[in-house]
């Protein structure tokens, strides 16, 4: 046998061993084949396609069709968003999809920033488009033209349009349902402001409420922070930015944005004023910002179980379920009916005090089937209802987050559900939080980054803050992987970037100004920095 031969014969016994670690017993009672921990993509695409959040759109790659149970996670985070922003003074807009060649090279730092993923319409039907028009990556060159003629005057600021919308970016890379898709739903903010100070101010607003959505509604812990130069929004003064980080394969991911343009696009498109002071022409101060469908994807993969999706209840379609049980062959019909008009009962109780509670009576699945069945879909409380149960006037909680059960009287039902709700809520926060905090690692020297780097965690470091050095960082910290090791997607090969300076510093070790030098390259450190694997 060949050296080849040996090597292809190992790597196939590493995959067949792993898809056997993999595999979970009983799997088709419980819909989810394999282990999270050990073979994380293809719990992901379990998770989603099964509880029916998704479903791939065969006809174009990357693409994906979002069903109900996922779109509701995407309607409650818009409602909550956008009463927000209306507090703000944005109104919503819609401007058109498609952009022009010379519009979109106006601003060349921008495009170049998106130039591999802009996707181009060359024909209508069998002719060629003369002038081949892009679908929008992102709207700046879209809108702003017209912001230079809506703004003539100081008072005609500040100006605070958002639209909801769907953008392209058409990936190369291997996409990734709501993390990586060449489509995907967003809302967009873009405002004109007369003074730096009051860009600088609704930036940080924005990404408050952006933590509110992650961190009150979806349960996800997030650090917020500023970019580096390097990866702030090609074109724009300065972005904060929200990271999140997957404990599984303790890689980080972008979670949203806020960019402060500066002046760099009112000078492009000419959006000037006159100053009420000097009369002199200025230009405005710009900012822009958004959330995505990417979101979602980010709550699945940090809360998301061996049985299925795992929701927090301010997000879930469904927040109860209630199934009768315990009904056997020797169980009168009256008996029967008693426990089914219980059901039915409690859900129209629980919908009078605003809880989505529903009832699960199909006859055809047993109680066990519908257990498992809405696991999958992660409804936050199953409630459990049986003729004993009606006789003790008690029904069986159960706890999706942590599989708890309790028996709680039915008359305690309306007071005690909205409370565990509550409860669920924050401890699917803080236990994330935990996890999360407790992959955040400061380190002092270089020998010690990749190490920790491997171990699946963030590494917080004193940084000199410069691009040579960041490019540096990424080559040093990028594995040189085997073909065995290349079998598996989550070996830490990928070099590491900085994900953000956080605006929570760490003080323990203090950055001592003149003093601390950069772990990477020996130059002065301006600040920590938060470095990591990423999508």
């Amino acid at each position: 046998m060949s050296n080849v031969d040996k090597a292809e014969k190992k790597v196939a016994s590493k995959k067949s061993a792993k898809k056997a670690d993999a595999h979970i017993e009983g799997a088709s009672q419980i819909g989810i084949e394999v282990r999270k921990e050990v073979d994380f993509s293809t719990w992901y695409t379990q998770v989603l396609k099964r509880s029916e959040m998704l479903e791939y759109y065969e006809e174009v790659s990357g693409c994906y069709i979002i069903r109900p149970l996922a779109y509701n996670i995407w309607q409650e985070i818009q409602n909550f968003f956008d009463a927000e922003i209306k507090k703000l003074g944005v109104e919503d807009t819609y401007f058109p999809m498609f952009d022009s060649q010379r519009q979109l090279e106006r601003e060349k730092d921008h495009i170049e920033g998106f130039a591999a993923e802009v996707a181009w319409v060359t024909k209508a039907g069998s002719s060629n488009i003369e002038n081949p028009v892009a679908i929008r990556p992102t709207s700046e060159t879209v809108m702003y033209p017209y912001f230079a003629k809506w703004i003539r005057t100081y008072r005609d600021l500040p100006l605070k349009l958002n639209q909801w919308c769907n953008v392209v970016r058409w990936e190369f890379k291997n996409p990734q349902p709501f993390i990586r898709t060449r489509e995907f739903l967003w809302q967009e903010g873009h405002t004109a402001h007369f003074t730096k100070e009051e860009a600088d101010t609704e930036v940080y607003k924005i990404l408050e409420l952006y933590r509110q959505v992650y961190e009150d509604m979806l349960a996800v812990p997030v650090i917020r922070g500023i970019k580096s130069e390097k990866e702030k929004f090609a074109g724009g003064l300065y972005t904060t930015t929200l990271e999140g980080f997957i404990p599984t394969t303790g890689r980080g991911v972008q979670a949203a944005t806020s960019h402060c343009l500066g002046q760099n696009f009112s000078k492009m498109f000419d959006i000037v004023i006159e100053d009420p002071k000097d009369a002199k022409k200025v230009h405005v101060w710009q900012n822009s910002w958004g959330i995505s469908t990417r979101s979602i994807g980010v709550m699945v993969m940090i809360h998301g179980d061996n049985k299925g999706l795992v929701l927090p209840p301010r997000v879930a379609a469904t927040q109860v379920i209630v199934i009768p049980c315990g009904i056997t062959s020797k169980t009168t019909e009256d008996d029967k009916k008693l426990v089914e008009s219980k059901v039915n009962d409690v859900v129209e109780e629980l919908k009078s005090v605003g809880i989505k509670a529903k009832a699960d009576l199909r006859e055809n699945y047993s109680p066990g089937y519908k257990y498992n069945h809405w696991e999958l879909k992660g409804v936050p409380i199953r409630l459990e209802i049986g003729p004993r149960d009606l006789q003790n006037q008690q029904s069986l909680m159960v706890r999706r987050d942590n599989g708890s059960k309790e028996p709680i009287p039915l008359a305690d039902l309306v007071s005690r559900i909205p409370d565990t709700l509550k409860i669920i809520q924050k401890d699917m926060f803080e236990r994330a939080k935990k996890v999360y905090d407790d992959h955040v690692k400061i380190v002092l020297k270089w020998e010690d980054f990749v190490s920790t780097l491997d171990g699946k965690n963030f590494v917080m470091i004193p940084w000199c803050e410069e691009v040579s050095c960041e490019t540096s960082i990424k080559e040093k910290s990028t594995r040189h992987v085997t073909e065995e090791e290349a079998e598996d997607e989550k070996a830490p090969s990928m070099g590491a970037k900085s994900l953000c300076i956080p605006l929570e510093q760490p003080n323990d070790p203090p950055i001592v100004p003149g003093e601390t030098e950069c772990i990477s390259c020996g130059k002065l450190a301006k600040r920590y920095a938060l470095f990591g694997r990423s999508y």
